[in-house]
């Protein structure tokens, strides 16, 4: 790590306070006894026996971990199990088909919809009959572009019960990113929506995704939800097929789980690269599910009685983990919300989690700091006594904002669990485990129990307590992706780094975040290290925006980086060199910006585009983006000794100011 990394990781290190868990949680909590922590390290890797025994196998497993080939691991080896039949059938046969499986609620506050696990049994049969008619196979990858309506989950565990694999892309996506998804799974089917509400708006899906079926390299049959009824007039091609018919076609329809090995493909998840392309993290059915299933149960501390709800999107890992999968496979009631957190009003989310009387409530650093700017009096308006745990995922969380969180939803008497994970990862694996750890705002927590995770310097050696390095994973875990699909080359490249000692090789993911940790073992995450920029918890490569803006006519250049934002947590910062003969002007602007949300979406908009002849680079030619970065937080510029061209930088910085 450079002095100058070393020193902005340094700058972002927050206070130290502890708070204890409250004792009223530690009496009913799934997890108590500190031990843990010893018993997996002294246990491992059959320690995970604890998660694959929160499933039902119709073969068990013959051996916990197979790492013969690292890094391509195998857990739960010649298992065999089906997701759906873990998250439907099994908990119907215990006699809890009437209890419920997703409570629903839509953008307009007087549309809601309740599916008990016998009701949802039933569709994601009568969903797995049709698409089986429609010519889905074993191993055929079904993708999924929609926003949250109940007929996603409906169709993932459709999927998941027939064992073809669900590759969901978020809806907010454009419809060049809908293409270059489905091209790269070689993707024949999609399940869409005609549209769907946002801030009281009914909004036209449709036409964004025949636009990005254009694009599709090869023929599609496609299935359309009705979602949005009268407001929006639709038509069907003869590919497509109306959802409604296709399930009133298949009513009663009986289909029994796929038997899928533990590590059949359960499904893929694109996410943002350095390269520019998404990359395909590819997760399996075996250890995927377990990891869910016990973190849920550890962390979440999620029960049958409970209602739960995790304010993410579907459209993101966090949605499939501990919307849909996690919850479901222990057979809680998990919440699934359509619209924003502050519409109508400001209090919407307190109001849902009043009239649903929500138990756990998991959510972003992003949300709850608009949750602070806006005032305590929306939350003061209703009754969050319900609430027995907090939860943050995406990025890291400010202790001020923690305290916030901590005081003015849980009123002192919900521990909060400050989540690190990723996508490749599947589930979370720094934070405390609630019933037995202090809590530490600003700091996710130690490893959970079997991880071992561990901040190094650039030599792989183990930074001292209270320094910054680099947040590495040495071992293996159940829920981890197993590569990238179709390129175990970049899988390798990416994320893994191999050491060589006497006894053996050891191989090391590197998730590229900056962290430290403490002398109690509690690590801090301090962001990103790489290309990457966090914009409200969705990871955004910069190549793939630079890409965009680079493809507008009259752009000749771009650099973008992550500026620091009151709400986003990071916001997407864009330096335009023009072309000879253009300006840099309003209408350029323009374009760029809706050239970044075709590519993208509206999640990408650049929150600044500065024009300027020149961008910082050394001698070599390498963008310095650390001081992009300087100059978009108004921060004091860093060295520029390096630079061939030092007094660009004043120069950027001038026309920032005057924007």
């Amino acid at each position: 790590m450079s002095e100058e990394s070393e020193g902005e990781l340094e700058a972002r290190l927050p206070e130290g306070e502890s708070f204890e868990p409250p004792e009223s949680f530690v009496e009913q909590a799934n997890v108590t006894d500190e031990s843990i922590y010893e018993e997996f390290a002294e246990n491992w890797p059959d320690c995970w026996e604890r998660a694959a025994d929160m499933l039902d196998w119709e073969e068990p497993y013959d051996q916990v971990l197979d790492d013969g080939d690292a890094p391509f691991y195998e857990w739960f080896v010649d298992g065999k199990l089906n997701a759906s039949y873990n998250c439907l059938d099994r908990h119907v046969e215990a006699g809890r088909g009437d209890e419920v499986a997703i409570e629903w609620v839509g953008e307009p506050t007087d549309e809601t919809r309740t599916y008990t696990y016998d009701e949802l049994l039933d569709e994601v049969q009568e969903f797995a009959a049709a698409l089986r008619d429609l010519g889905v196979e074993e191993d055929d990858v079904v993708t999924m572009y929609m926003p949250m309506i109940p007929e996603l989950p409906v169709a993932m565990l459709a999927c998941a019960r027939i064992g073809a694999p669900h590759s969901v892309v978020f809806a907010g996506f454009s419809a060049d990113a809908l293409a270059t998804r489905m091209n790269s799974a070689d993707s024949e089917y999609l399940v869409t929506c005609d549209g769907y509400y946002r801030r009281g708006d009914p909004l036209d899906h449709k036409d964004k995704a025949d636009e990005g079926l254009g694009g599709v390299d090869h023929g599609v049959e496609t299935v359309v939800v009705d979602r949005l009824g009268d407001e929006l007039e639709h038509d069907l091609d003869d590919d497509q097929h109306d959802y409604d018919d296709l399930i009133g076609d298949h009513a009663g329809a009986e289909v029994e789980p796929v038997t899928r090995d533990a590590e059949d493909m359960l499904f893929l998840m694109y996410t943002s690269g350095t390269t520019g392309k998404p990359k395909g993290v590819k997760h399996t059915t075996g250890g995927y599910l377990s990891y869910v299933s016990w973190t849920s149960h550890a962390v979440l501390d999620i029960k049958p009685e409970d209602t739960y709800w995790c304010s993410a999107d579907i459209g993101w890992i966090t949605g499939h983990s501990y919307i849909v999968y996690g919850p479901l496979a222990l057979g809680t009631s998990t919440v699934m919300y359509e619209g924003t957190p502050d519409y109508p009003d400001k209090d919407r989310l307190w109001e849902i989690v009043d009239d649903y009387d929500v138990t756990q409530l998991y959510t972003a650093p992003t949300a709850i700091r608009a949750f602070m700017k806006w005032g305590k009096e929306y939350p003061d308006q209703h009754d969050l006594s319900s609430l027995r745990l907090l939860g943050t995922v995406g990025e890291p969380i400010n202790p001020r904002a923690w305290k916030w969180y901590y005081k003015h939803i849980g009123d002192e008497s919900c521990p909060v669990v400050d989540t690190w994970w990723q996508t490749e990862t599947g589930g979370m694996m720094i934070t405390t485990l609630p019933g037995v750890g202090e809590m530490k705002p600003g700091s996710a927590g130690p490893p959970l129990p079997g991880i071992s995770a561990n901040v190094v310097d650039m030599n792989g050696d183990e930074v001292e307590p209270g320094e910054a390095g680099y947040l590495t994973v040495d071992k293996p875990w159940p829920g981890m992706l197993r590569t990238l699909y179709q390129n175990d080359e970049r899988f390798i490249e990416e994320y893994w780094q191999e050491y060589s000692d006497e006894d053996a090789d050891e191989w090391v993911y590197f998730p590229e975040d900056g962290a430290k940790i403490d002398d109690d073992g509690y690590i801090t995450v301090l962001g990103r290290v790489d290309d990457v920029i966090n914009v409200s918890g969705h990871r955004l490569g910069t190549m793939e925006v630079e890409s965009a803006i680079v493809g507008v006519e009259g752009v000749a250049e771009a650099a973008v980086v992550g500026g620091d934002h009151d709400l986003k947590g990071e916001a997407v910062y864009a330096y335009v060199i023009t072309e000879d003969g253009y300006e840099g002007d309003d209408d350029l602007r323009e374009r760029i910006i809706e050239g970044v949300e075709d590519a993208i979406g509206p999640i990408a908009r650049p929150e600044e585009v500065i024009f300027s002849p020149e961008l910082p680079k050394t001698r070599s030619g390498k963008i310095m983006r650390r001081l992009l970065e300087d100059i978009a937080n108004g921060d004091e510029l860093g060295n520029t000794s390096t630079l061939r061209n030092p007094d660009i930088v004043d120069d950027i910085a001038g026309k920032v100011g005057e924007d």
